[in-house]
């Protein structure tokens, strides 16, 4: 396959048909060396902008594509399997497009058609709706917001130009704002050393009252109602762990985790919000067996530096972990230390 972006296409099975194309024409050819130099090509995400792969939220009168759940976990899967680094940085994007859309109309005609074609590239810092005391607040002054205190785990530094916050006010109101990704005096940004997906430059960011003008918030809600959205849309962080979990099951070659992994795939289409826990759980522990069962396939050679099963172990291993819940964490625990009695 050429190095040339795909156009983007106007119907469903088109979209996803063209993200597979990449996928296996520019991504995974590529997923080693992104793993040696510990960074994604400005190619991978400009081949994805100019499929419409930045819009998958977004509706099509701004550029975007307004895909369905399914189709866009589809998207979300056959990318992660490829390159978790390009497919973790760019999945950050879309909760922006959503907010966005959703917002007023200054927000959509100012914002939105750069988003959906991923002319500005967005990544989120969730520090304001972590459990516990809030890491990052939001203070109400004259014409907007100070934001201070801290986010973990704020995905694409360097390859994002616009963070989605979510900061708590002090009544326990999360409050979402578009701010620019720029270092300065008011917004430092300390690299997480992982064992995995360190391409994707995951950083924690400080936030020292930074000014946040009310003309980018989009959207004021209390805590418990964004946490009751959130267990609610669980569903297309598991495709990242199915992509890994197919990628190892194509390179290992015929077995019974082909059936699993559709099993795991109904699962979590089929789940409801209480169901989807135990679904996501499923899907992840899955992974981290194919991973392992990929290794003992390949034998000894396999833990090489240079080898694809030893970077999908670790992959499935970060993903055990990566956007856990409580339930979440409660299930894998349970799937992890039950056994399998033959």
């Amino acid at each position: 396959m050429s190095d040339q972006p795909e156009s983007p296409q106007s119907s469903a099975a088109g979209v996803l048909a063209v993200a597979r194309r990449i996928a296996a024409g520019l991504l995974a050819p590529a997923a080693m060396q992104v793993e040696a130099t510990q960074r994604v090509p400005a190619s991978h995400l400009d081949a994805l902008a100019a499929a419409g792969l930045y819009g998958i939220a977004g509706p099509p009168g701004y550029g975007g594509l307004d895909l369905d759940l399914g189709t866009a976990c589809a998207v979300v899967e056959a990318l992660a399997g490829a390159c978790l680094s390009t497919a973790f940085v760019w999945l950050q994007h879309h909760g922006a497009v959503r907010a966005v859309a959703a917002g007023g109309d200054r927000l959509r005609e100012d914002w939105l058609r750069p988003l959906c074609l991923g002319e500005r590239r967005s990544g989120v810092a969730l520090g304001g709706t972590l459990p516990g005391p809030a890491r990052l607040r939001a203070t109400p002054v004259a014409g907007g917001y100070l934001v201070d205190g801290i986010s973990p785990w704020v995905t694409g530094w360097g390859y994002i130009d616009t963070l989605h916050v979510a900061a708590r006010d002090p009544d326990d109101n999360v409050v979402w704002s578009l701010l620019d990704a720029e270092p300065g005096p008011a917004l430092a940004a300390e690299p997480l050393g992982m064992v995995a997906v360190m391409a994707s430059r995951t950083v924690q960011a400080t936030f020292r009252e930074l000014y946040v003008p009310q003309e980018r918030v989009t959207g004021v809600l209390p805590l418990r109602e964004w946490l009751q959205r959130d267990a609610n849309g669980l569903r297309m962080n598991g495709s990242l762990a199915l992509g890994v979990a197919a990628r190892c099951c194509e390179l290992a070659g015929p077995s019974g985790l082909d059936a699993e992994l559709a099993a795991a795939r109904a699962a979590l289409d089929g789940a409801s919000a209480p169901e989807m826990p135990a679904a996501r759980a499923r899907a992840c522990e899955l992974a981290a067996r194919a991973a392992a069962a990929l290794l003992v396939r390949q034998g000894s050679t396999s833990i090489l530096l240079g080898q694809d099963a030893q970077r999908l172990a670790r992959e499935a291993m970060f993903l055990l972990v990566f956007g856990s819940r409580p339930a979440i964490k409660h299930d894998l625990a349970g799937l992890l230390s039950a056994g399998r009695p033959r």
